[in-house]
């Protein structure tokens, strides 16, 4: 089977089942919630009207606030292309739909490629989710209040086209690591135990420590805030950017070697070993 028809197999084994829209849907939901609450509280408090807060001392400098509540798609909705990444390789373990795959493409790297050519396509897809989500709910919230988007500015459109790659990173990201954990419940497992805890409580504790934020900033949720070049992760705790944040361009370098490290390692030690 040729790469193209192995390609196309794969976009048909991820399109003909629901779990890719469904995941689509509560990346839509979660982000939208997110981005409106947190615009929300950002644009009272930048307009004096936040109990308690004044114009002259806001949790975000005013010209910072579209970049950094639009960046919410990425950074906390990167896990989901990430899943979705894992899933697409794992649930086939699982479901043993690889032995018929291999039978008709024995070449194993061609289907790794192919399903890497697909998670291209749906971390694209679910970048746009996000970024429609983050997007749509803050600029409406920021414009009802007053404020600026931004979204005449070029800045701001290099800075969503960034998210689009950040989103394609993290699928192919996934894509490796359930070529590497064939086990479809330890992945998904490891996979938010780090994204949503061992790493924030890391980046958290390198502002208190010393010297551990050369170290923090090269973790994956590190680098693709510094390719994005926002994150209210980051920055609101802060109210400024970090002085320790890589420049994006070496941000997406780092997310890059993250899912090249991850997919040769999965067809070196686990995808050309039996499946059944």
């Amino acid at each position: 089977m040729s790469l193209t028809a192995a390609t196309r197999a794969e976009t048909t084994k991820l399109f003909s089942t629901s779990i890719w829209w469904i995941l689509a849907i509560v990346l839509f939901a979660y982000v939208a919630f997110t981005a409106g609450a947190l615009a929300f509280v950002f644009s009272m408090s930048a307009t004096g009207s936040l109990p308690g807060a004044t114009s002259s001392a806001p949790p975000l400098p005013e010209d910072m606030l579209p970049a950094t509540l639009y960046s919410t798609a990425t950074a906390v909705g990167y896990v989901f292309p990430l899943l979705v990444g894992t899933l697409m390789v794992t649930a086939e373990f699982r479901h043993k739909t690889l032995t018929p795959t291999f039978l008709a493409t024995p070449r194993r790297g061609r289907v790794l490629v192919a399903k890497l050519a697909v998670g291209v396509v749906l971390g694209a897809l679910l970048g746009v989710v996000g970024v429609l989500a983050s997007v749509g709910v803050s600029a409406a919230i920021l414009s009802g209040f007053g404020l600026d988007t931004q979204l005449t500015s070029s800045g701001i459109w290099a800075m969503l086209g960034r998210m689009l790659l950040a989103s394609v990173l993290w699928a192919l990201i996934g894509i490796g690591v359930g070529a590497l954990v064939r086990n479809q419940v330890g992945a998904i497992v490891g996979v938010l135990v780090f994204t949503q805890f061992l790493e924030p409580i890391g980046r958290t504790a390198a502002a208190f420590v010393d010297g551990l934020s050369e170290a923090t900033r090269f973790l994956p949720g590190a680098a693709s805030d510094a390719l994005v070049g926002a994150s209210v992760y980051t920055v609101a705790a802060t109210g400024a950017a970090s002085a320790d944040a890589l420049e994006w361009w070496a941000g997406g370098l780092v997310l890059l070697g993250y899912a090249v490290v991850f997919v040769v390692l999965g067809h070196l030690v686990s995808w050309r070993r039996d499946v059944s």
